[in-house]
């Protein structure tokens, strides 16, 4: 009985364990509609590779990277999440709030955003200059990060 609840346990860990391998992509035709729209519409760069993230055999999220070096987190939807630059590019001007944009003018003349994550709570921002910045939802100022 013991040896057949060890085996029983070992063939679930495994079964656990291959279904949470990631996989790998250079097809972009692979990415949800609404991924592969952000992409086409903003970016002028092509995929370079895609990282698909499993939970348990289900799709959590595609990280894309672009032949620009520009890193994209899309969730399973295709719904962007986060997105980083080089720092001699920037973060699309559409994905950022205008009052995150003028916070940013006004407060750190000559950085460049690039970097944004949007979650439940608001925005983080990292700028070409190291500095980085949360925002709440509607694009206010909460505070700096360290």
């Amino acid at each position: 009985m013991k040896k057949l609840l060890l085996i029983l346990t070992l063939v679930m860990t495994m079964t656990v364990g291959v279904s949470a391998r990631d996989d790998y992509s250079r097809d972009a035709s692979i990415l949800p509609t609404a991924a592969k729209t952000t992409i086409s519409k903003n970016f002028k760069a092509d995929v370079s590779l895609i990282k698909i993230e499993k939970t348990l055999g289900h799709i959590k999220e595609y990280e894309v990277i672009l032949t620009d070096g520009t890193e994209i987190s899309f969730d399973s939807k295709g719904n962007w999440e986060n997105i980083e630059t080089p720092n001699n590019k920037s973060v699309p001007s559409n994905f950022i709030p205008n009052s995150i944009s003028e916070f940013v003018k006004k407060n750190q003349s000559g950085a460049k955003i690039v970097g944004i994550e949007k979650d439940h709570n608001g925005y983080d921002i990292e700028l070409s200059n190291g500095i980085e910045m949360k925002f709440d939802k509607n694009g206010n100022f909460k505070r700096y990060d360290d």
